[in-house]
């Protein structure tokens, strides 16, 4: 999602090159090998071979066609390394256009953008220095080379130093950079570190990619903070008209569709379709009629039962249900009136039963979730922990809970409860995304659990999650994180004070101390054990409380060859020039 993907993260989880994760509206992400459900023969060796199963040569694909992409979130801000900007459709959208140093492939694995940079190594440890050979042949479409000065540009506005206004999503990595220079008529890049970043690959990667500095400099004066901030502003109000990706974006009709062609000034390989259409369907309950009626080839929703089990009998069409790097969550405003109360807010996650609510949603198309007991690892990664379980919370222990609040000086007043001081407490307001059934009964069922301890909690959806996310707009919220392999500046973005995704405003010094030590941390074993004790610190604070880990779902039509599933914030559309329309 942001995933603000994912964290986006989701939205994934994660990544910065202006985001670790991708808040995600409805999910994305999948893959990973634990396949619940795969139907049809597209995806049948996609638990086995994630990276290349569906794989279809060259000289077996049509030149030309289109494929349509369903995706269910309007496009209200397009700068995807901007805190508002960083919703997983974004990251989809502008996947095909934003030059980028590192991806990830369905296996979870960063892999060296080729296209865009030739290399990428640390030359120094002591100070860290990262030095990135671009491609000679990389320009954007307008002839302007790729160089130095995007480079140079993109840190800028997102190391919170040069730019406070930026508003990034996160300065993770970059407020770590004490030089970016260039040489060799701007196609080397020296990257040199005031103290080393564990995650460096994340700098600049497609989770957040690059925008073009020369484009900057015409819409204000980049040389102060004032000029980058209008630049910056500009490209989150602008739909884009230039490229350094494979396609570029022919038409925006705002609501409905962005539409994308292959990009003739690109100079890798060149895309085999002749446009990818992604289509805004903000009801994913029509998404399966959708592709049905073949207006879309390719849907990408959470799964819902109904959904799962209509596509599954249709003719020609191909499905496949994973885990990976997306994961649910309830998240606390601490700026909410009372929420501020850690008390409060354990009673409130104890009282939720996990366990339940996976049955009552995605455990009824799926047996493979179960409670997610990390906020930083999945538990296929090296370096999970269950930091979350000896708190109590998510059990649904409404006894646990109501003794947590009379302990702190709550007391229940009739079927009110009241503060220590006697004011009621609540009511909140708890929001989703429209059009999302399970989000919303999972606030339901959140909401149930609060009356049993005397609170109203109302539920009210939002069509513009990365809006509701950074105005604060909500009490408590319920979004996904979809991710990338980099889990450490996922954590400064989302969980360190003043940070673009950590929208609830949480803070504890210890947690920031513990996160930073983890960031700068050569040995990634001993970076491992700080952030899991930073989550321990948090899981007690109790300001995110992690659901599950997303099962995803992807269906497609037969005879689209190489689009496969891919777990991480890069989505399927992480190979979009390869995919073809089969002969």
């Amino acid at each position: 999602m942001l995933v603000t993907t994912r964290s986006r993260a989701v939205k994934l989880g994660a990544f910065v090159a202006g985001a670790a994760l991708l808040l995600s509206a409805c999910g994305g992400g999948g893959g990973g090998g634990n396949s619940a459900v795969q139907t049809g023969q597209a995806f049948a060796d996609c638990d086995k071979s994630p990276n290349t199963c569906n794989t279809v040569a060259a000289d077996q694909l049509q030149q030309g066609g289109d494929v349509t992409y369903a995706i269910e979130k309007n496009i209200p801000n397009w700068n995807v390394t901007s805190a508002e900007g960083n919703v997983f459709e974004t990251g989809m959208v502008t996947k095909g256009i934003l030059p980028y140093t590192f991806y990830a492939t369905p296996d979870l694995k960063p892999v060296l953008n080729k296209d865009f940079v030739e290399s990428a190594d640390v030359t120094s440890t002591s100070p860290q220095v990262v030095v990135y050979k671009i491609n000679p042949k990389a320009s954007w479409d307008d002839g302007t080379p790729v160089s130095a000065d995007d480079f140079i540009y993109n840190w800028k506005v997102q190391n919170g130093k040069d730019c406070p206004d930026c508003q990034a999503a996160t300065t993770s990595g970059y407020d770590q950079l004490a030089s970016v220079v260039g040489s060799d008529n701007g196609k080397t890049v020296t990257a040199t570190f005031s103290k080393p970043f564990t995650d460096w690959r994340q700098l600049w990667s497609s989770s957040g990619a690059m925008y073009p500095a020369h484009l900057a400099a015409q819409h204000g004066d980049t040389s102060t903070p004032a000029g980058l901030a209008s630049s910056y502003k500009w490209f989150g109000d602008t739909v884009p008209t230039w490229t350094a990706g494979p396609f570029k974006i022919s038409k925006f009709v705002n609501n409905q569709s962005v539409t994308e062609v292959p990009n003739d000034k690109y100079w890798g390989a060149k895309p085999h379709l002749s446009s990818v259409i992604f289509r805004v369907v903000t009801d994913a309950t029509q998404e399966p009629t959708a592709l049905q009626n073949n207006e879309v080839q390719v849907i990408y929703p959470q799964p819902q039962v109904d959904l799962v089990n209509q596509v599954k009998n249709m003719p020609n069409i191909s499905s496949y249900i994973g885990l990976g790097l997306t994961w649910e969550h309830f998240d606390f405003n601490m700026k909410s009136p009372g929420l501020d109360n850690k008390a409060l807010r354990q009673a409130l996650f104890t009282a939720v039963n996990r366990k339940d609510m996976i049955a009552k949603t995605v455990g009824q198309f799926t047996n493979k979730v179960e409670p997610l007991n990390n906020h930083n690892f999945m538990p296929q990664q090296q370096g999970f922990k269950d930091v979350v379980s000896s708190t109590g919370q998510g059990t649904g222990d409404i006894d646990k809970a109501k003794k947590l609040l009379t302990d702190a000086g709550y007391k229940l007043n009739g079927t009110q409860l009241v503060d220590p001081s006697g004011k009621n407490v609540g009511p909140y307001r708890i929001r989703y995304t429209v059009g999302n059934p399970i989000r919303q009964d999972e606030c339901e069922l959140f909401a149930a659990a609060a009356k049993q301890l005397g609170i109203t909690v109302n539920v009210s959806p939002t069509d513009d999650l990365g809006d509701t996310t950074t105005k604060g707009d909500y009490d408590i919220i319920v979004f996904a994180w979809v991710s990338s392999p980099f889990p450490f500046a996922g954590a400064v973005q989302n969980w360190v004070t003043g940070q673009g995704s950590n929208y609830g405003k949480y803070s504890n010094p210890q947690v920031d101390s513990l996160i930073s030590q983890a960031n700068a941390e050569t040995d990634e074993a001993k970076a491992t054990d700080l952030l899991n004790q930073a989550d321990q610190i948090m899981s007690d604070d109790a300001y995110v409380l992690p659901l599950y880990q997303k099962p995803t779902f992807i269906a497609s039509s037969d005879k689209i060859g190489n689009i496969r599933n891919n777990s991480t914030l890069d989505a399927p559309v992480y190979n979009m020039a390869e995919w073809g329309i089969r002969k």
